[in-house]
């Protein structure tokens, strides 16, 4: 493993929010990981944590107990992988406040998405999840509090009243939500660092910025998941962010789950590009600025979407990204080291996957989603056209099943 890798901290981006893995999938992959490069994990627990009290209600039905939150943290260990958790604290708290006992703190009542920052219930309830879920990864170094896509701030009736004081501002409104988070994590927990996502101090002016204290409080993480990242205004945001005070800050890339929210299959040549436009960055930018590299696996773009592609679908275009971040360039012969890792004879990386059963964790549910997506979906697209004006959707449906039967699904792992 190269030694000159620009970004000292790989952690691969764990969502739990839909098809979480089992705990023995994960005692399977994140050797893997390690293997591929990867030294750290970001875990989203979402509603797979095993709240408490009067958080209970929070869980899924086939949440982790705590004893197995605790192999996985010890299957990490092992491999090598620090952990980092992630729980939101003010956007995206969907899982919260659709239930009936939370309904009453949303910023605005017909979505659930954005918490009041107004309430005081409000704050207790976001360090209650944080202390829950700090009590059982005693030790990290890192907490990331979220607080990305924070929709409809300042659109509920208490904040339009704040609003119209002259002081007030929605950027003043973000800011003083996220210093009482992160004031808590280091006042309760010293040692724990908090993370945020950047999208919502982007555009805030430096002066602002500066002024609230949250720059002396948090590291930013910059996210970007596009194959045409503008490297040129991501240094200049670096620096912009430096002079407000933030000391340390992220970035965050994909992987997959960022080109489409019912994606099945991850464009490779797409997260590859992603992450060679942060390579860029990274040894373009201010020095020893960037942390590490967070590679995000979005499971689903919210709460109550569908899913895009599964964890060991993704894993391919993993496996070529971590490669990619540990040698600084993605030549024939790191595609040669990922087809070993992973068991396949060629990997496509202009084409949607390559097809091939493989040999890595997952592998039959990657062959699996390959011949649907590319196999099924045209030629039921192609039977569609020629016979649409003639087919029901029932039709339809039987159409689609009969084609799946006549393909040669792989058969599933025994395991």
């Amino acid at each position: 493993m190269s030694c000159s890798a620009p970004f000292k901290m790989r952690l691969v981006h764990l969502d739990l929010k839909g098809a979480p893995p089992k705990v023995s999938y994960l005692s399977e992959v994140f050797p893997l990981f390690h293997a591929l490069g990867a030294n750290g994990l970001l875990i989203e627990y979402e509603d797979m944590f095993p709240y408490e009290g009067r958080l209970r209600l929070l869980r899924a039905k086939h949440a982790y107990s705590p004893s197995e939150v605790t192999e996985i943290l010890h299957l990490a260990r092992l491999s090598e992988l620090e952990v980092v958790p992630l729980v939101q604290t003010f956007g995206h708290m969907e899982f919260v406040l659709k239930h009936e006992a939370f309904a009453h703190l949303r910023e605005v009542a017909l979505f659930p998405n954005t918490l009041n920052p107004h309430e005081a219930e409000s704050l207790a309830l976001v360090k209650d999840m944080i202390d829950q879920i700090l009590e059982l990864h005693r030790g990290v170094r890192w907490l990331h509090i979220g607080c990305d896509e924070v929709y409809y701030l300042g659109e509920g009736e208490t904040s339009k009243q704040w609003l119209q004081q002259e002081q007030n501002s929605h950027a003043k409104l973000c800011l003083s939500h996220m210093q009482a988070v992160a004031s808590h994590v280091l006042a309760q927990h010293p040692g724990t660092r908090p993370l945020v996502w950047d999208d919502m101090l982007r555009d805030i002016p430096q002066e602002q910025l500066k002024a609230s204290g949250v720059p002396q409080l948090v590291e930013p993480v910059l996210w970007d998941y596009g194959a045409d990242l503008d490297v040129h205004s991501k240094i200049f945001l670096m620096g912009k962010y430096q002079e407000c005070g933030f000391q340390r800050l992220w970035a965050a890339s994909a992987f997959k789950g960022a080109t489409g929210a019912n994606q099945a299959l991850p464009p490779v040549e797409h997260h590859i590009r992603n992450h060679e436009q942060w390579l860029q960055v990274a040894v373009s930018g201010p020095v020893d600025t960037l942390q590490g590299i967070i590679l995000t696996g979005w499971q689903r773009y919210d709460h109550f979407s569908v899913l895009c592609e599964l964890l060991p679908v993704g894993i391919p275009s993993l496996a070529a990204c971590l490669q990619l971040l540990v040698h600084g360039v993605f030549a024939e012969d790191v595609k040669l080291r990922v087809e070993h890792f992973l068991g396949v004879s060629s990997l496509e990386i202009m084409d949607t996957m390559s097809e091939g059963a493989g040999s890595f964790p997952g592998s039959d549910i990657h062959a699996l989603v390959t011949q649907i997506s590319l196999h099924l979906r045209s030629s039921v697209d192609t039977l569609l056209e020629r016979n649409s004006p003639s087919l029901g959707h029932d039709e339809r449906v039987v159409v689609a099943w009969v084609l799946l039967q006549q393909m040669e699904v792989p058969p599933r792992s025994k395991k």
